[in-house]
């Protein structure tokens, strides 16, 4: 990145290495999981030359609008836009600056919301406060430690104050939306400390390096094991559009196979009347039946999420399938089936669900890995047949009791496919309490730690 970029206070050719920096934001947006084609980069191209660079935020709306496809996506852009066209490029300006007058100045622009302030007071901060290390100059910044030392949210009493709204005798409804803006207020002027350590960083480390370690995620990349509420709330919202997209690709893989392979005996007769030459080669039709599916999902803990987004997944795919079941377990079967059925209830409820109405557990409420299989195999095999792709959704921890081989491979013999699905790395399949490594001698075991895997095993997986 150069110094006098499109933003900054250095001068030189305000775009300079600008295609460059075009389709660098590209890429990046694209190793963040977000569809983005050539006619959507000649379309953001276009936005550059039209709008020009003298209003960024005119350019961040226009290229958002040229390159994304949902709101959501706002949340990977924004910040990789700021690493690409940053507001301003170059050095500290002014180190030292003292805490207490920051914290002045931040209430003053506070409550006037002036906007150019709070962003030159988050670059100032950011100098005084927010540098770390040996090297003058400091060698790296950080948005927490900056946070941490001016604590801009403690200037809510100030900032009302100031607003006039701390006299006696105020409404109580008045002074709840006056507190509301204030914290929005200083939501922003935090998001805007961040992006301007963020900045810093890139200078001195590169932004593609930034861009890959520091921008969060889109929510179908997030790691099952460590998704918040937020983030799984976020994901059961995508269950549909996701849904239909891999029936699609269901469909079509259902079609080419469809095709047939040649049937070489069929198309040498025909080529008899061509003088031996397989003018019309003649394809040995097939008539595909669609799948069974039955679901065996580890409803405990912290894989509780990656298998109910899963079972949405699935029902809202219901109709790829000639037969879907699903069972649930924690120490015990139970099979759960009727409670993803279209309309029974909120997908968010589904865990609720499944907790009140289903006999999940027995005496303890740690995950036994070798009872539910047990059990499965003895009182519910009858779900399983030669059409049945059975599909284990689980991390194989089995708090150290017997993880009951042989009911695995009794299930594996009677299916026609068995797929189990582990939303932990493959360096912790061998690690304390796991069996995975075990349970992989039997069956096909798939590292599935995000929607995105999820989906492309279930596209890869499935028999046709």
């Amino acid at each position: 990145m150069t110094a006098g970029g499109p933003w900054g206070n250095g001068g030189g050719d305000p775009a300079g290495g600008l295609t460059d920096r075009l389709t660098d934001l590209v890429q990046t947006l694209r190793a963040h999981g977000l569809r983005i084609g050539p006619g959507e980069s000649v379309d953001a191209a276009a936005v550059l030359e039209v709008l020009g660079l003298d209003d960024r935020e005119r350019v961040r709306e226009g290229l958002a609008a040229a390159l994304l496809h949902q709101e959501a996506q706002r949340a990977v852009f924004d910040p990789v836009f700021d690493l690409y066209f940053p507001l301003a490029v170059g050095a500290p300006r002014t180190p030292g600056a003292d805490r207490d007058d920051l914290r002045e100045r931040l209430a003053a622009a506070l409550a006037a919301d002036d906007r150019a302030a709070l962003a030159r007071l988050a670059a100032e901060a950011v100098d005084s406060l927010g540098g770390y290390g040996s090297v003058p100059g400091s060698d790296g910044f950080s948005a927490h430690q900056t946070l941490d030392r001016l604590r801009p949210q403690t200037l809510l009493a100030r900032v009302r104050s100031t607003l006039g709204r701390g006299t006696e005798g105020r409404a109580d409804f008045t002074d709840r939306l006056t507190d509301d803006e204030i914290r929005r207020r200083i939501e922003a002027f935090r998001a805007q400390v961040g992006t301007e350590a963020r900045r810093r960083v890139a200078e001195r480390r590169g932004a593609d390096e930034i861009a890959r370690r520091a921008v969060r995620p889109t929510a179908d990349r997030v790691d099952f094991l460590v998704a918040g509420r937020a983030q799984l709330d976020e994901l059961r919202r995508t269950v549909q559009p996701l849904a239909r997209r891999l029936a699609t690709r269901l469909a079509a893989r259902r079609r080419r196979a469809a095709r047939g392979r040649i049937d070489l005996r069929r198309t040498l007769r025909g080529s008899l009347s061509t003088g031996g030459v397989p003018m019309r080669p003649v394809l040995r039709r097939r008539r595909p039946a669609r799948p069974e599916l039955v679901l065996l999902c580890d409803v405990s803990g912290s894989v509780a999420g990656f298998a109910n987004f899963t079972m949405l997944l699935v029902q809202a795919l219901h109709d790829q399938f000639a037969k879907v079941r699903v069972f649930a377990f924690v120490n015990r079967v139970d099979e759960v089936t009727a409670l993803l059925r279209p309309g029974a209830a909120d997908p968010a409820g589904l865990g609720d669900r499944i907790a009140a109405r289903a006999a999940v557990t027995g005496r303890h409420g740690s995950s036994d890995y070798g009872t539910a299989l047990g059990e499965f195999a003895e009182f519910h095999l009858d779900a399983v047949g030669p059409r049945t792709a059975v599909f284990v959704l689980g991390d194989a921890r089995t708090n150290m009791s017997d993880p009951n081989l042989p009911a695995l491979r009794r299930i594996a013999e009677r299916a026609r496919r068995v797929y189990w699905l582990n939303p932990e790395p493959v360096s912790q399949w061998a690690t304390g309490d796991s069996a995975a490594l075990d349970y992989a001698e039997l069956v096909e075991m798939h590292v599935c730690r995000n929607a995105h895997q999820l989906t492309g095993l279930v596209a890869r997986l499935l028999p046709i």
